[in-house]
């Protein structure tokens, strides 16, 4: 496993924030689902959401919840963005390999 160079939660923040803006969105514009001070506590990294508030977040941003994810542990990840990348795709690959159904 390869460690991260920063935790979870601030490449959560980054990730959230990067969307967002590139989305061209107002953290008014999540108003149906969030405040914009929560909002606002996420993209500073202060509090992390649950998985239901993630989901509703990328949903207004048109991302997949797991998109969110996996770009938050590239980011987490600095340097080895590729590395991580690759070993989430091929872990889930791995197991959705063995699921018994």
């Amino acid at each position: 496993m390869i460690e991260p160079q920063m935790d979870l939660r601030k490449g959560l923040a980054a990730a959230l924030k990067s969307v967002r803006k590139s989305r061209q969105l107002t953290q008014e514009d999540f108003s149906l689902v969030s405040s914009r001070t929560y909002l606002s506590t996420l993209e500073r990294g202060i509090k992390s959401p649950t998985l239901d508030k993630l989901q509703e977040i990328a949903e207004v941003m048109s991302v997949h919840p797991a998109s969110l994810v996996l770009l938050a542990c590239a980011i987490s990840a600095g340097d080895n963005t590729g590395v991580v990348i690759d070993a989430i795709a091929s872990e889930a690959k791995s197991i959705l390999a063995d699921r018994k159904y």
